[in-house]
């Protein structure tokens, strides 16, 4: 997949034609569409087209996922909206909220004109036509649940759609939104997704990750009993641990591992498809010797850093603390150094990158790691404690840390929260995590968070376009 992201631009243009408004709609068909929907090819790379949105969306979804909650914040605080974000008071007019908005309807609509064209392709010329249909299927799916957990209740689209149309789309129901699109689309797509690729595929949505996300899905709506049963079937599929966790975030090796899942692919080289993860979240030190050390060009941007009670909250001996949150680096000559400006920083993102952000490191949407600890969870609140134990332990055992023994159901569920902090902190997990556990109140309360910051505000530039209170009001709080 990172091989064929060289061809996103050109995926872009032949299935967008215009960035006007609302929901990103685009004309339902025009002569230049028609033309191109002719083979198995084209088709391709419209999907690819829908990749390329998800890509632009999370050069910054570690700003809902990480920022926003208690593992991170803007510690050099020259930032006057990542603070806002940090302090609860950003505005309805951040750019942040705009591009989000546009660049998950944008692959929203690309998936739904892919899907319309499918539905009358010729099998035998469209010969991966049940492929296209599961990924573009997944594709919207996995958009709409970002959309549902960032804002809440949002227009549902599942058709290409005239400008006019747009005017009069509602905010649905969450509940409407994963019954109707997202559990639909998912349980479809894992029908027709392949198993795995090989090639320059690799990287493409395939049955495990539509499984992984459905279990996802299940766990974030508290059903945890198809949530069990989906993800038990997850760990059939042939995924494993890495024997080392700093294997996960070595970029001299190949991301697309056993225990690999789904990213958000990036690739180095020049192209315009790289990540900033490298260069925004190194630390600036003097002389850039960071920079230089990790061999990081086009400076660093100190964002994203880990809290000082996130490093404190992990046993001294669990290796994974080093990476998720370290203090600073050993240098070539075996000496430690420090960071003046801040005490943290991760190391879960340092790729090589010979320009400003262009860096091979993937965004890891879900990993098998995510998949057991998920699982474990819904075992247990389904009363199957004992064995919820085996799975958490499978986690705890690959990091070197000393297996749990038999405990309650309340001490179990605790366990697991404490780690999934210690595994998949500034992963972009963390918000979403205290969302669905109902523990946003009780974590974030005390440092500044009201209950309508659950949600995020509909960009103003949406309400102010509809126009239409009774169409697309703005979330509470946000007015």
């Amino acid at each position: 997949m990172k091989k064929i992201i060289c061809l996103l631009t050109l995926a872009s243009v032949l299935t967008t034609s215009c960035q006007k408004s609302f929901i990103e709609l685009n004309p339902i068909s025009t002569v230049s569409v028609d033309a191109v929907y002719k083979t198995d090819k084209d088709f391709q790379d419209a999907v690819v087209g829908i990749y390329a949105m998800l890509r632009n969306q999370y050069q910054d979804f570690w700003i809902f996922g990480d920022l926003r909650a208690d593992d991170s914040w803007h510690a050099l605080g020259n930032d006057a909206f990542l603070v806002s974000v940090d302090k609860f008071n950003m505005n309805s007019d951040a750019n942040l909220m705009i591009s989000t908005w546009r660049n998950y309807y944008s692959a929203i609509n690309r998936a739904n004109l892919v899907l319309a064209k499918l539905e009358t392709a010729d099998p035998a010329v469209v010969t991966n036509k049940d492929r296209h249909m599961g990924e573009a299927k997944f594709l919207r799916a996995f958009a709409y649940f970002d959309l549902v957990r960032i804002f809440g209740d949002v227009p549902l689209n599942t058709k290409p759609t005239t400008a006019d149309e747009g005017y009069t789309k509602v905010r649905e129901k969450v509940d409407k939104i994963y019954d109707d699109v997202i559990i639909k689309d998912l349980m479809e797509a894992e029908t027709k997704l392949p198993a795995k690729y090989t090639g320059v595929d690799v990287g493409r949505a395939t049955k495990g990750a539509a499984k992984a996300i459905l279990g996802r899905v299940y766990m974030t709506r508290k059903d945890f009993v198809k949530a069990e049963a989906k993800l038990q079937e997850v760990t059939t599929l042939g995924y494993a641990l890495l024997p080392n966790y700093s294997d996960l975030f070595d970029y001299t090796k190949d991301e697309h591992h056993s225990e690999y899942i789904f990213d958000i692919e990036y690739q180095d080289g020049n192209l315009g498809a790289g990540s900033g993860f490298s260069n925004k979240f190194l630390p600036k030190s003097a002389n850039s010797a960071a920079e230089t050390f990790y061999g990081i060009k086009g400076g660093a941007g100190e964002q994203n850093t880990p809290t000082l009670a996130l490093f404190d909250s992990f046993d001294p001996k669990d290796p994974r603390r080093d990476i998720t949150v370290a203090k600073g680096y050993t240098d070539n000559n075996g000496v430690f150094q420090g960071f003046l400006q801040i005490a943290t920083f991760t190391k879960k993102y340092l790729a090589a990158t010979n320009s400003l952000n262009d860096s091979k490191a993937n965004w890891k949407v879900i990993r098998y790691a995510d998949v057991l600890l998920m699982y474990a969870e819904a075992l247990n609140e389904n009363g199957k404690t004992d064995q919820a134990l085996t799975y958490l332990n499978q986690v705890r055992t690959r990091a070197k840390m000393p297996a749990y023994t038999t405990m309650t159901k309340d001490q179990l569920r605790t366990k697991i929260y404490d780690e999934r902090v210690y595994e998949l902190s500034m992963e972009g997990v963390r918000w979403f995590d205290l969302a669905r556990t109902d523990r946003l109140t009780t974590v974030m309360g005390p440092l500044g968070y009201k209950p309508f910051n659950a949600l995020f505000p509909i960009p103003l530039v949406e309400i102010q376009i509809i126009n239409n209170p009774s169409v697309l009001p703005q979330n509470p709080g946000y007015s």
